[in-house]
């Protein structure tokens, strides 16, 4: 099973997998992969594949474990391809392997969205019950004894 999840992040508002970790997965070189998007760059519409600037990499840079530029470090910035360039990725380096990398990729995204979504509609469901614990001050529940505890957790039910 690939692992395809962790590798996704957030950049510019959007959700992401950079160039190094798809040239991984398709098992190819990243210089490779660039240049099939380079000679196919009217397939990478700014929607589908943006450059990250220097900046963006160094806040990436713990987070993804990627060392300084000069100490080994990437020599040219990283694309970052959304959903849309990652399945458009598939028709540029047309391999058996790039089919089924792009098929754990796109279920990945599409249990991106639905975590999402089921948090977004969780919110809704409990934020009447936010307000009201709010506004009568209820204690935190690590404050009450557990019976207290208990009570509370059904009546919120």
């Amino acid at each position: 099973m690939i692992q395809v999840e962790q590798r996704i992040l957030r950049i510019r508002s959007r959700n992401v997998m950079l160039d190094f970790d798809l040239a991984e997965l398709y098992g190819v070189e990243t210089g490779a992969l660039k240049r099939a998007v380079n000679r196919n760059r009217d397939r990478f519409p700014e929607d589908f594949a943006f450059q990250v600037t220097a900046e963006e990499m160094e806040a990436l840079r713990c987070q993804i474990g990627t060392s300084k530029q000069g100490r080994g470090g990437r020599r040219y910035l990283s694309y970052a391809f959304t959903e849309q360039g990652v399945a458009m990725l598939s028709s540029v380096l047309r391999s058996a392997r790039a089919v089924q990398v792009n098929i754990a990729i796109m279920r990945a995204f599409v249990r991106l969205r639905e975590i999402i979504r089921n948090r977004v509609q969780q919110r809704r469901r409990f934020a009447p019950l936010l307000r009201a614990k709010l506004l009568l001050g209820v204690p935190r529940m690590e404050s009450l004894d557990t019976g207290a505890a208990a009570s509370l957790t059904a009546f919120a039910l």
